[in-house]
């Protein structure tokens, strides 16, 4: 039997991962950040079964880390913790290149004195920033914009040189924009998905921003995949297709039969209710990034090739699975 560690367990692709691997008969450990009253809704019904354990811990705490890891032992390690969320980075700063990028090195150390550990690394595609409206793929240069993304190109270059200095089987997975019902309440996809159930106006930045938007259990299976080749590389997770958040409001405000029509520019701009004259979206200049990063879409061909990996659930069957889901949680 396998044994895996995941850090970030209680988060949204930690949570769906830790079932994946269930499923393949792994014994599943993972990390959950030691707070007072830790998330772990997600996870809530896996507790109890047999082969999941919890360990609690902190990226930033290197002795408990190596302690907790020399215990497990684990033949997989997918780091997925991270202060995960790009805006509140620019507030944070310091704190997010310590978690998001050092503390990536100290965990790779650990890993590598016990030897023979396959590692993931979440990467990101805000690595790549704004380097330009062609599709990105493993060779386009980066360009970070915020502090998450910062930290983010330390890990990612901290993980390729372990791969090379020491031969440590160790990739990247440089994954795009993946959501679900179980992303947080802050991230853009949810707070739209959450006021159309709700019924509410939603709060919003830059509405003409670019993401390649993938469901989040379908970028799970890739991680796993990459752990599984002969040899570490670092791969792209992507769908190929880049909507606007624009988009992505009236596709969700469809699952409910309400047309936006838009009126305004800048700040001034509204999204209307068609048939009822409603506004159903604002622009609020407090959810502008300092830095923007305008255009992101990934460029899927090595694995499609290499992996054979590819995504299941279209833009659209995305936005009504969340929308569908937040409904539900209104019943």
């Amino acid at each position: 039997m396998k044994v895996a560690l995941i850090t970030g367990v209680a988060g949204q692709d930690g949570s769906y991962l830790a079932e994946l691997l269930l499923k393949k008969g792994y014994e599943v450990h993972g990390l959950v950040r030691c707070v007072s009253n830790p998330n772990l809704a997600r996870i809530k019904h896996l507790i109890g079964i047999k082969g999941f354990c919890i360990h609690y811990g902190d990226l930033i705490d290197q002795g408990n880390l190596r302690k907790i890891v020399k215990e497990v032992r684990p033949d997989e390690v997918y780091n997925l913790a991270a202060l995960s969320h790009v805006g509140t980075s620019f507030n944070a700063p310091e704190y997010t290149a310590q978690v998001n990028g050092t503390s990536v090195l100290h965990l790779l150390e650990i890993v590598r004195e016990i030897g023979s550990v396959r590692f993931y690394q979440a990467a990101t595609s805000e690595l790549f920033g704004n380097s330009g409206q062609g599709i990105q793929n493993e060779i386009t240069p980066f360009h970070p914009r915020s502090p998450y993304a910062i930290g983010k190109l330390f890990a990612y270059w901290s993980v390729v040189n372990f791969r090379e200095a020491y031969g440590m089987y160790a990739c990247n997975g440089i994954l795009f924009n993946h959501e679900s019902p179980r992303r947080g309440e802050n991230f853009v996809t949810r707070k739209i998905s959450l006021a159309v159930a709700k019924g509410e106006t939603v709060r919003l930045g830059n509405l003409n921003a670019r993401r390649d938007w993938g469901y989040a259990p379908d970028y799970v299976e890739a991680m796993w995949m990459m752990l599984q080749q002969d040899e570490p590389e670092d791969f792209v997770i992507a769908t190929g297709q880049s909507h606007s958040i624009r988009d992505f409001v009236e596709c969700a405000f469809r699952e409910v039969g309400k047309k936006i029509i838009w009126e305004g520019i800048g700040i001034d701009e509204v999204g209307i209710d068609q048939k009822s004259g409603e506004k159903l979206v604002t622009v609020d200049p407090e959810f502008f990034r300092p830095a923007e990063v305008d255009y992101l879409c990934g460029d899927t061909r090595k694995a499609r090739e290499i992996l054979g990996w590819k995504p299941h659930v279209s833009f659209e069957k995305l936005v009504q699975i969340m929308v569908e889901a937040d409904l539900e949680l209104r019943v």
